[in-house]
């Protein structure tokens, strides 16, 4: 591929820059990756292996070369299957750096907010689009360790050039990519209904009353397309939103209310057992 050493792969889910981050790593199947959420934009560009991944109720068979994009309130880990190494490149992005570049001629945020807003989150780019990707990422690689003159403003400068032709490749994905995406319509709805309603009581008999499904027949299909009970996405989400307005300099009492926790005690434990820190930290 190139002459870079992989990367050492661990479960750390938050940025130590604050503006991005890139990394290239090569594992053996036997990781195993938990349900996740990040602060951050994420561009999972998958290179090689026998990978599905799980976003938002959708499962994604992925192909070498397609590139998944996640914001901070997605829900989602990779199901990795024997047979392959496990290779891909990860970019992290801190949104509020992509904010400040609000003065160029193109929004580099269009990706992302538009695949907020559609049925998916998979990018499939064409031979040439691949190509342009992973040399800039490559580039990006190279030059993430050096200690050079301008090597930062370079970053920056390649950065800038893969975000272009990510959203080039973006909005050129064919239609014929849904055949690699595994879901369920009345899960689709349910979770839409959840990412709008999370700060109201949300029960197992509200949802089946105002989907016309019964309590069985949504557990199984929630936990099939999920990976999750209503219960954990639930509590996930609410936490999500929470630690996203506390990094926004909220109040954690305006945070816990706001995001649905009746009991202030009870969202301190949920928080520090989901991101292994209390709320009052990350505000910090």
């Amino acid at each position: 591929m190139f002459n870079l050493n992989n990367d050492v792969f661990t479960m750390r889910q938050n940025m130590k820059n604050p503006d991005f981050e890139c990394y290239y790593y090569k594992n053996y199947p036997s990781i195993k990756i938990p349900f996740h959420q990040h602060e951050f934009y994420e561009v999972f560009f998958f290179l090689d292996g026998n990978v599905s991944y799980i976003i938002e109720g959708k499962i994604y068979q992925l192909r070498s070369g397609d590139i998944l994009l996640t914001n901070n309130r997605d829900i989602h880990k990779p199901v990795i299957e024997n047979g392959k190494p496990y290779e891909r490149f990860v970019l992290w992005i801190e949104p509020t750096f992509l904010e400040q570049m609000n003065g160029l001629d193109c929004d580099l945020k269009a990706c992302f907010n538009d695949s907020s807003e559609k049925k998916h989150k998979l990018i499939r780019p064409d031979s040439m689009a691949f190509s342009n990707l992973k040399r800039i990422f490559e580039k990006m690689l190279r030059n993430r360790d050096l200690a050079e003159l301008g090597s930062h403003t370079l970053s920056q400068a390649y950065l800038i050039e893969f975000l272009v032709y990510l959203n080039r490749a973006y909005f050129a994905t064919p239609d014929n990519i849904y055949d690699d995406i595994t879901e369920n319509q009345k899960i689709n709805q349910i979770v839409a209904y959840i990412n709008k309603n999370f700060a109201e009581e949300i029960s197992l008999n509200d949802i089946c009353e105002n989907f016309y499904i019964s309590k069985s027949h949504l557990t199984h299909l929630f936990k099939k397309y999920t990976g999750l009970t209503l219960y954990q996405f639930i509590i996930k989400k609410r936490l999500t939103v929470a630690r996203n307005m506390l990094k926004e300099n909220k109040p954690v009492m305006q945070a816990c209310i706001e995001c649905g926790f009746s009991d202030y005690s009870n969202f301190l434990k949920a928080f520090k057992r989901e991101f292994g820190q209390n709320p009052k930290h990350v505000k910090k």
